[in-house]
């Protein structure tokens, strides 16, 4: 089921990033093609005509779109080495919920934190430390969020670790001072080097939100 397998992707993308976590996680081969969001090229406009999005995971020539779904498909393809979802059905729909809850409040909270300023910042950054803390509950005593190994949880929400620093400089808070159990956990996934690797430096990303400020003027 190897093949040819290529992603298109950009480096500061918390998106791209799963799919570079699971496919390290996995020890699969592939080909990284960064793409010029302001440039899109041919061919991921080709593979993703629907959303013109990245990321997209093109495996023999076939795209996948959407990363919870290449996720999904990089699990279910090389399911003999590290699995990802959990086998047994209600841990799986248990696992989906919380992937789905990351997807629906994290990323856009976070945009809040830096895009917005007064009040409106305020409650972004109260209703996030708000879903970081459900985060921790859910967490419990586990080592991960899928148990004894790295899963389809903690590889949709560590990616976002790579964003937080940007978000305390910029709403002026401290993650860790609110939520150290989430901290601690984003500490033992980072030992991983499938997930070290594939998590961009946080100054790096904190630069890069600080030029598309300027871009958007905030």
């Amino acid at each position: 089921m190897a093949g040819e397998l290529v992603l298109l992707d950009f480096w500061p993308s918390p998106f791209g990033m799963r799919s570079r976590i699971a496919l390290a996680e996995k020890g699969i081969p592939y080909e990284y093609r960064e793409e010029d969001l302001r440039n899109k090229s041919d061919l991921l406009l080709q593979m993703n005509p629907a959303h013109k999005k990245i990321p997209v995971l093109i495996h023999n020539g076939k795209p996948v779109c959407e990363s919870v779904i290449q996720v999904q498909y990089i699990d279910e393809v090389w399911h003999d080495k590290a699995p990802l979802i959990p086998s047994d059905p209600y841990q799986r729909a248990v696992a989906r919920f919380w992937v789905d809850f990351i997807d629906k409040k994290i990323y856009e909270l976070g945009s809040k934190i830096w895009k917005t300023k007064g009040e409106e910042q305020a409650n972004a950054k109260k209703e996030f430390i708000e879903c970081l803390k459900l985060l921790e509950g859910e967490l419990g005593d586990k080592t991960y969020f899928g148990g004894e190994s790295l899963g389809y949880v903690d590889v949709a929400l560590v990616p976002f670790y790579s964003w937080f620093y940007a978000y305390e400089k910029c709403g002026d808070f401290s993650i860790e001072a609110e939520c150290p159990k989430m901290i601690a956990w984003v500490k033992r996934c980072m030992q991983k080097e499938s997930v070290a690797k594939s998590l961009p430096d946080q100054e790096k990303v904190y630069e890069f939100i600080l030029q598309l400020k300027k871009v958007f003027g905030i």
